[in-house]
């Protein structure tokens, strides 16, 4: 053997018989490094999607689905189709356009709302139904002051004479927490009106904010409602009291109920029925939440308050909902779908039997924060406004 050993590969042979390494040049040195690293990369993307397995067991995230933005917006907030190609939609500053989903058109409806946008106020929601728009926002009252109105018009593509139909009282000086969505069942209007801020309004029924609102289309009152039913001392629109922001507001098709979805303060947002008469519970509950400052509200529910459905701690800022019924996700039919703004998330609820809800995440952080969702009325696939967009959701 010579002497200084024979190379065996990469190894060298010894004096002694035995295998020593021989020095790596720079450029093994930086493939190992590299390799290392994208072996630990490999492994946390591993650990994490173990992690999110465990948290959240049902969960399934957006490989069967594709998203297409259609058209960009400034701060859309409600939407509702007025036929099978068109879109009507609102923007929290002021404007109403109309979009064409098939040719991506869009214009713009003159209006005659006294309105004011104001923190989480402005233009709010909007629906159709027979030729008819109703409306949702927040209306200028004078010193300051505005309140949660419901206004009325006969569709009209150039302009939109309003009529106020409701206005929510006292008007009250804050930015903060106007609701507010509607829905419609037969001849009745349903519409959420927040507590703008002020907690403990929302157990007085002798004023609006922080109800249920129900009114007969034209905006009168129903006779069945609770003040002529035993609530003397309600206000004669109120349907039900207790809420602290509710965003969300839709009738299911299936069983012809009113559902809501709400947000809580620092968690306890919850998906819920609207039940005539009954007290939802804010601010004496926290629905498993607490105040911004960290101090607790109250319990998570207890005898004699309404109890949600689904409720979520930490928040997700549940938004707009819907109770699907389609042919593009014909397997979700009778779930609600509800939307979130802090959390990105598209969930999924199965609430057949109250007793096993069942809970999905369909996606998250895909398209940004939900603020409404809209069913197209002849193939079932969904509308989504979010961000400064309006999206498209189907299946791949």
């Amino acid at each position: 053997m010579p002497v200084g050993g024979e190379r065996q590969g990469g190894w060298t042979m010894g004096y002694n018989g035995r295998m020593k390494t021989k020095p790596l040049t720079f450029e093994q040195e930086n493939k190992i490094v590299m390799l290392v690293i994208k072996n630990a990369m490999a492994m946390k993307k591993f650990l994490s999607l173990i992690f999110l397995l465990l948290i959240f067991p049902s969960a399934s995230f957006s490989e069967n689905y594709k998203f297409q933005k259609l058209v960009d917006l400034k701060n859309p907030w409600g939407s509702s189709f007025i036929n099978n190609n068109e879109l009507i939609v609102t923007e929290k500053s002021g404007k109403i356009k109309v979009v064409n989903i098939n040719s991506k058109k869009v214009s713009e409806i003159e209006h005659n709302l006294n309105f004011l946008e104001y923190g989480q106020g402005g233009l709010l929601d909007i629906l159709y139904k027979d030729n008819l728009i109703w409306i949702s926002y927040t209306e200028k009252r004078g010193n300051l002051k505005t309140s949660t109105s419901i206004a009325k018009a006969k569709l009209n593509k150039k302009e939109l004479k309003f009529k106020n139909i409701f206005q929510a009282e006292p008007p009250i000086d804050s930015g903060y927490h106007f609701g507010s969505r509607l829905a419609i069942k037969g001849d009745y209007l349903y519409a959420s009106a927040g507590e703008r801020g002020e907690g403990m309004i929302a157990q007085d029924p002798t004023k609006h904010p922080g109800s249920i609102i129900r009114i007969h289309l034209d905006g009168s009152i129903p006779k069945d409602n609770p003040k002529f039913e035993g609530k003397s001392n309600w206000l004669p629109e109120i349907y039900q009291i207790g809420i602290r922001n509710p965003q969300g507001l839709t009738l299911s098709p299936f069983d012809g109920k009113i559902y809501l979805s709400n947000h809580g303060a620092k968690g306890g947002d919850w998906f819920g029925e609207a039940k005539k008469g009954e007290n939802y519970g804010w601010k004496i509950l926290g629905w498993g939440g607490k105040n911004y400052s960290g101090i607790p509200i109250g319990p998570k529910w207890k005898p004699g308050f309404t109890k949600a459905i689904q409720y979520w701690v930490p928040s997700i800022a549940a938004s707009a909902i819907t109770i699907y019924k389609g042919d593009e996700f014909k397997e979700w039919n009778g779930h609600a779908l509800i939307t979130s703004l802090k959390d990105q998330s598209l969930r999924k609820l199965k609430f057949n039997d109250l007793t096993n809800v069942k809970e999905e995440i369909i996606f998250k952080d895909e398209i940004g924060r939900l603020r409404d969702i809209q069913v197209h009325p002849n193939n079932g696939k969904i509308y989504f406004l979010a961000e400064d967009s309006l999206w498209l959701m189907e299946k791949s």
